[in-house]
C-alpha cells in the first residue's frame, strides 16, 4: 500500500513538471523566459529573471573557462549566428547568370558592397582587382536574382530591375518606366490612361530590396554547440542563457507556501529536463553525421529513428528541434536541417545528396547544350544506383535548388 503511495506521488510530480516541460521544450532560447513568464504569472513568489551571463557579456562565461585552450576562438566565432539576407544571395552566385569563377568572384564583392537597403555603393578597395566595366556587366545580372531590385544603384532602379521580371504589353511597360524614371514628378501624370494601372503595378514591388528582410539583422542564439577539443567532437548546451527561477518568500514559513514552492520546483525540474533532452538530441546527432562535422554531406537521418534512441515520442522531438539552433564550425544550422529523407533501401543516401550531385552537374555543363531533366535523372541513376527516382523529382529538386530549366538556363547563358 506504501509503495502504491510512493508511485502515485511520483507520477503526481512527474505529470506536473511533463506539463511545464512541453511547452518549454517547445520554446526557442530567446522566448525561453516569456514561456516560463506564462507558468509564474499567477505565482506571486516566483520570479524569472533574465540570465546575469547572456546579459551582461553574451555568454563569454563560457568562453572565459576556455582562454586558454585552443577551441576559445571556434566556441566565440559561433556563438552567435545572423539571420542575413546576404546567405540567400550567396546561394545565388551560381552558373549559368555567374558562369566563370571571376564572375562569381565580383559578384562576391557586389554583395559586400550592398548597403544596409539593398542597393549598390562603389567601394573602389574592395573592387580594385577589377575593372568598372568588368563590376557593371556582372551588377545588371542581379535583376535576375532575389530579393526583387537588389544591387540596383537607387530605388529607381530597383523598380525598373522589378519591372523587367513582369510579362507586360509595351505600351503599359513603357508607361511604368515613364512613372519609374519621374517618380518626383509622378503627379503630373495622373491623368493618363494607364496611370492607374501602372501605379498598382509598381506598388507591388518591394522595394527597397532589403525592406522584408530589415528584422534579419536580429541574431539567433543556438541551443547547442558542436565543438571538436583534442580531436574529438563534443556537445555543449548553450545554458547561460537559460532564465534564473528564483522563490522569494521573505522567510515566510506558512503552509500555503507549500504549492508555490512546488510549483517552482517543478520549473527548475522542467528546464532541467529541456536541457538533458536537447543535449542528448546533440549527442545523437553527432553519432548519426558525424562527417558531417568533418565536412562531408549531411546523411539521411529519420525523425522516428530519433525518438526511438530517446524513447520519446516523434512528436515531442519534432517540438524539441522546431526553431532551434545547433551551432558548429560550419555555422549556424537548423536542427531540422539533420534530418532529410533516405532515398535508397540501405539509408545510406539523402536527398540532400542528389540536390548536390544536380547542382554540380549543371554548374559543369556544355553552356551551348545545357542538360534536360530527362539526362539529369539519367546520370543520378548512373550514380546512385542504388535510388528509385522519377523525372518529376529532379525537376522538383531543381526548382528548390531555384536553378531554370535547361531551355531557360541556355537563354542565360547566351546573354552571359
Amino acid at each position: 500500500m506504501l509503495r502504491q503511495k510512493v508511485n502515485q506521488s511520483q507520477k503526481t510530480k512527474l505529470s506536473q513538471t511533463l506539463r511545464s516541460w512541453l511547452p518549454i521544450l517547445q520554446a526557442n532560447i530567446e522566448d525561453l523566459k516569456e514561456s516560463l513568464d506564462e507558468f509564474t504569472k499567477d505565482n506571486p513568489f516566483v520570479s524569472v529573471k533574465e540570465n546575469i551571463s547572456s546579459r551582461d557579456s553574451k555568454n563569454k562565461s563560457f568562453y572565459d573557462s576556455f582562454h586558454k585552450n585552443s577551441i576559445s576562438d571556434t566556441l566565440e566565432a559561433m556563438s552567435i549566428g545572423k539571420k542575413s539576407v546576404y546567405e540567400l544571395l550567396d546561394e545565388q552566385i551560381l552558373p549559368p547568370l555567374f558562369p566563370t569563377q571571376k564572375s562569381q568572384d565580383i559578384a562576391a564583392k557586389i554583395i559586400q558592397c550592398l548597403n544596409n537597403e539593398g542597393y549598390f555603393e562603389y567601394d573602389e578597395e574592395l573592387l580594385k582587382d577589377f575593372s568598372k566595366e568588368e563590376v557593371e556587366r556582372t551588377r545588371k545580372r542581379f535583376k535576375f536574382l532575389e530579393p526583387v531590385g537588389v544591387g540596383a544603384i537607387d530605388y529607381k532602379e530597383a523598380f525598373e530591375f522589378a519591372l523587367e521580371g513582369l510579362e507586360l504589353d509595351d505600351e503599359l511597360y513603357e508607361f511604368c518606366l515613364v512613372l519609374i524614371r519621374n517618380f518626383e514628378n509622378i503627379q503630373e501624370y495622373t491623368k493618363e490612361k494607364l496611370y492607374k494601372e501602372a501605379l498598382s503595378i509598381i506598388k507591388k514591388f518591394s522595394i527597397p530590396p532589403f525592406i522584408e528582410y530589415f528584422d534579419d539583422s536580429a541574431q539567433i542564439t543556438p541551443d547547442i554547440y558542436i565543438y571538436k577539443d583534442a580531436n574529438e567532437i563534443k556537445v555543449k548546451i548553450n545554458d547561460e542563457y537559460y532564465p534564473e527561477i528564483s522563490l522569494e518568500t521573505d522567510s515566510m514559513t506558512h503552509e500555503f507556501l507549500n504549492s508555490y514552492i512546488k510549483e517552482a520546483k517543478n520549473l527548475v525540474d522542467a528546464l532541467e529536463m529541456r536541457k538533458a533532452t536537447l543535449y542528448k538530441i546533440g549527442l545523437m546527432i553527432v553519432e548519426h553525421q558525424y562527417d558531417f562535422f568533418l565536412g562531408k554531406d549531411i546523411k539521411p537521418m529519420r525523425l522516428q529513428d530519433l525518438a526511438e534512441d530517446l524513447q520519446r515520442n516523434a512528436s515531442t522531438i519534432s517540438r524539441a528541434i522546431a526553431n532551434k539552433y545547433l551551432a558548429c564550425e560550419r555555422g549556424v544550422i537548423p536542427l531540422k536541417n539533420f534530418f532529410s529523407t533516405a532515398l535508397d533501401e540501405e539509408g545510406e543516401t539523402s536527398n540532400a545528396a542528389i540536390k548536390d550531385y544536380i547542382q554540380n552537374l549543371i554548374k559543369n555543363e556544355n553552356k551551348k547544350k545545357p542538360l534536360s531533366d530527362e539526362k539529369l535523372l539519367a546520370l543520378a541513376q548512373k550514380e546512385f544506383q542504388n535510388i528509385q527516382i522519377g523525372r518529376r523529382t529532379i525537376a522538383k529538386y531543381r526548382q528548390q535548388l531555384k536553378i531554370a530549366n535547361s531551355s531557360e538556363r541556355k537563354k542565360l547563358y547566351e546573354l552571359s
